[in-house]
């Protein structure tokens, strides 16, 4: 049995994550999600879903850019 990366826990079900040429073991989403999610610069939010980004940061939302003063993003692009 592998253990998880970031718990410890010897699991017989565990998952690999490659990211950035590194391969991480996991035994749950939560754990995988709680070592690799981003963090919004802004408010410090683990980022699950999409989140944004700007030169090396990323932010969960325009508006936390925004207070960082990042104008140029935009939470919903208006469609044509």
């Amino acid at each position: 049995m592998e253990k998880c990366d970031k718990c410890g826990n010897a699991y017989e079900r565990t998952f690999k994550v490659i990211l950035s040429m590194k391969t991480y073991t996991f035994d749950c989403f939560e754990c995988a999600i709680g070592m690799l999610a981003p963090i919004c610069q802004s408010c410090g939010t683990q980022i699950i879903g999409h989140g944004m980004e700007s030169g090396e940061d990323f932010y969960c939302c325009a508006g936390c850019a925004r207070v960082r003063g990042v104008t140029v993003l935009q939470d919903h692009v208006p469609q044509d």
